[in-house]
């Protein structure tokens, strides 16, 4: 099983709207996906309430050292992917769901103000020696704003492709209860999302077949 951690310090970052838009674009290419809320506010609870399908399920975490027995649970299940919202803080059980994860995922909006609130979040994630990725989010669609944003993630880290738009569908999708590829499944902000996945998954694969393989020369 996999698990990604969706985390930093920054509010309105676009964490959960990213969380159920990535775990219904994995359920639509036939995964069965999990989502682990972490994160007081409860928006990824409420979007399930809203939601008149059973999947994907979610399960609420309160404390750090609940995660790692939902994460087992799920894993005997048959889940093949969790995602972990977590809560706009560097708190225990953010640093919990980093340490859980096979990829922390970084969102920031492309302003000087997001970007230096990824900070404390990377340090972190890189004391624990995760993966991570920055997700460029609620981007404009053009202007020197967003690629000063990508020239300063870049130098950083890796930054994920494609950026994610500032698109009402992302928010009316979660406001139903939807994904966005549910919601409105030809539209830029759909593409988007799928595009974004596809990136996610081709890296939790082959950088998880690479580790097997480099374990397995060294057990040789």
């Amino acid at each position: 099983m996999y698990v990604l951690a969706l985390v930093t310090q920054k509010g309105g970052s676009g964490k959960s709207t990213l969380s159920a838009g990535l775990a219904v674009a994995a359920m639509q290419r036939g995964e069965r996906v999990a989502l682990i809320e972490a994160d007081a506010q409860g928006t990824i609870s409420k979007w399930k309430e809203r939601r008149a399908g059973s999947y994907p399920r979610v399960d609420c975490v309160a404390d750090p050292a609940e995660i790692e027995p939902v994460i087992s649970r799920l894993h005997a299940e048959g889940v093949w992917l969790a995602i972990i919202d977590t809560a706009a803080t560097n708190n225990a059980l953010a640093t919990r769901a980093i340490a859980s994860a096979d990829l922390c995922l970084i969102p920031a909006r492309p302003s000087p103000a997001d970007i230096e609130a990824a900070i404390p979040t990377l340090i972190a994630i890189r004391r624990i020696n995760r993966r991570f990725a920055f997700i460029l989010n609620q981007t404009p669609t053009r202007g020197c704003r967003l690629s000063e944003a990508a020239t300063s993630l870049n130098s950083l880290g890796v930054l994920a492709l494609p950026f994610i738009g500032q698109r009402n569908d992302h928010q009316d999708a979660l406001g139903a209860g939807l994904g966005v590829t549910e919601f409105a499944p030809e539209g830029k902000a759909a593409e988007e999302i799928v595009a974004l996945w596809d990136w996610i998954s081709e890296r939790l694969i082959v950088e998880s077949n690479d580790h097997g393989q480099a374990a397995l020369k060294t057990a040789c």
